[in-house]
């Protein structure tokens, strides 16, 4: 039987302490970057760069801290995306989110849907 596989979808680094506590005795843990701070001027003009390979970063520094494993396919600027293709593909137990300073990503209508329909408990750092 499989262990526990729990999704992180954060948009900066939590607490590291914070977040062991949420993913606890995860077996399988995967970690997605949206590169949400992406202002309409850079979306428009596509300059994105920054922003992915901030997510990158971002991603790197949380699977370093808890031993979780980079979703390669994320570090998209659509967050509700990210998140579809990762419950569909990784098939996580929970889902712990962490938006740091930037909470209106999940709070975008797009990402709650995506989050609310996944059928997966998630839980907020």
């Amino acid at each position: 039987m499989a262990g526990k596989r729990v999704l992180v979808v954060a948009t900066e680094p939590p607490d590291e302490a914070a977040l062991r506590e949420q993913v606890g005795d995860a077996d399988e843990i995967r970690v997605v970057t949206p590169a949400a701070k992406v202002s309409r001027l850079t979306w428009l003009t596509g300059a994105e760069d920054d922003a992915r390979a901030e997510a990158a970063e971002t991603a790197e520094q949380i699977a370093e801290a808890i031993g979780g494993e980079v979703d390669r396919t994320s570090q998209n600027t659509d967050a509700a995306q990210d998140v579809e293709d990762a419950v569909r593909t990784f098939r996580p137990d929970e889902i712990v989110v962490h938006a740091g300073s930037d909470e209106s990503m999940f709070e975008d209508d797009a990402v709650r849907k995506a989050l609310d329909e996944s059928g997966v408990p998630v839980r907020r750092i």
